[in-house]
């Protein structure tokens, strides 16, 4: 079994306020969880108005699979124009990790 975490750093355009942030960043995380079937969430930089930090993950049982659709989530997360991505982290966890 792989499991796959995908960190995106965001920063919102013209947001001035956490509801507003809100609206951008709930349609996002609900696009991901529908396209790719992952598990996503808001993750950080819950106080700040122009920043999010969008976490991603995935299960499979190969590891190409993971790497596959946490690079779709995050291509698609970049694509978005009321959003530039700042950095994005993958992590792969597989049988050869310790626990």
């Amino acid at each position: 079994m792989y499991v796959g975490a995908l960190e995106l750093d965001l920063l919102l355009g013209d947001v001035r306020s956490l509801k507003q942030k809100r609206s951008l960043v709930r349609p996002v995380i609900a696009e991901l969880r529908r396209r790719f079937e992952v598990a996503a969430a808001e993750a950080g930089h819950n106080g700040l108005y122009r920043r999010a930090l969008i976490g991603v993950s995935v299960v499979s049982g190969d590891a190409g699979q993971v790497r596959e659709v946490l690079d779709a989530c995050e291509r698609l997360v970049a694509a978005r124009p009321e959003l530039e991505l700042l950095a994005a982290r993958h992590r792969l966890l597989g049988p050869e990790d310790e626990s």
